[in-house]
Order: structure tokens, then C-alpha cells, then sequence
């Protein structure tokens, strides 16, 4: 699910209302049942402006040998290795971070994050989003991430293990 949707041109006024708007227009463009798409530009906006959290639904692995966003909150979509959601992946999320605020999905690439972000609303969470292209992009003609999009491409703060 990642789209070549570029950055939206962001400053410091940029609001979280105006995102969350052209994040719902986007999601509707693709047909998309969830609430919306962001950038990852955007998504790093809107947490900054505490309007959403970021959950990071990668692996541990993912997270402790490529990297992480501080302040995301982990809970894995599946586990590593796996090919099958966690059951209890919805649940968990409800748990931790319950069913009214927005949620930044993110994964590597955008695809395991759409899936996410469809199995919660389809589950009753109204404001479930994708963050496009992830944490890594999509691989370029050399098989690589990191070079055609994605979190650290944009080069938005990250740690590493």
C-alpha cells in the first residue's frame, strides 16, 4: 500500500485539522474504509502536535536492529516470522491506546500498516491511519530501502538500538 503520494508542503501552521482533512480525501481517492493516509512528513507533524500517537506495528527485531521513532508505541501486527496477524493484535490496541484517538500506523513499507489500519476499522476504530511508505520505503532497482521513500528517507528523527 505504499503510494507515490508526495509530502504535502508542511510549515509550522500546517494544522492537524487540515492533515487529518487531506488524509480522509486520500483514503477515499483509494477506496480505502479506513480513516485516512498520511506522509510521513505528516505524521511526524501531528505527533509533534500531540493531535495522534504513532504505533509502530513492526516486529521487535524490526525495531531493535533497523531502527525505531521515539515515542511510538510498539504493538506488533504479527510476530516475526509469521505470516498470520496476531488475534489478539485489535485487542491489544484497544487495550493500550483504546478506540477514539487518531493512530498512525506504521510499518516497513505501508503494506502490513493498511492491514492494520483496515482490521481496526473494520473492528469499530473510527480513526485508524496509514502512514504511507513506512519506516524503510520501497525497495529501488537495486532490491534496497531507504532510497525511494519512507520515515528515514524523509529524514524525520529516529533512533537505533
Amino acid at each position: 500500500m505504499n503510494d507515490a503520494t508526495p509530502d504535502t508542503a508542511l510549515d509550522e501552521t500546517t494544522s492537524a485539522e487540515e492533515i487529518f482533512a487531506l488524509a480522509a480525501a486520500r483514503a477515499r481517492g483509494s477506496g480505502f474504509t479506513y480513516a485516512g493516509s498520511v506522509t510521513p512528513a505528516e505524521a511526524h507533524r501531528l505527533a509533534r502536535l500531540g493531535a495522534a500517537t504513532i504505533v509502530d506495528i513492526r516486529t521487535r527485531p524490526e525495531l531493535e536492529f533497523v531502527g525505531r521513532i521515539e515515542g511510538s508505541q510498539l504493538v506488533e501486527w504479527r510476530a516475526w516470522g509469521s505470516t498470520d496477524p496476531h488475534p489478539d493484535f485489535v485487542e491489544k490496541v484497544t487495550a493500550d491506546l483504546g478506540t477514539d484517538q487518531p493512530l498512525l500506523l506504521i510499518c516497513r513499507s505501508g503494506v502490513r500498516s493498511h492491514n492494520a489500519a483496515t482490521a481496526l476499522t473494520q473492528a469499530g476504530h473510527r480513526r485508524a491511519y496509514n502512514i504511507l511508505q513506512g519506516f524503510e520505503g520501497d525497495r529501488d532497482e537495486h532490491g534496497r530501502r531507504n532510497t525511494v521513500g519512507g520515515w528515514r528517507f524523509s529524514g524525520l528523527p529516529w533512533t537505533q538500538s
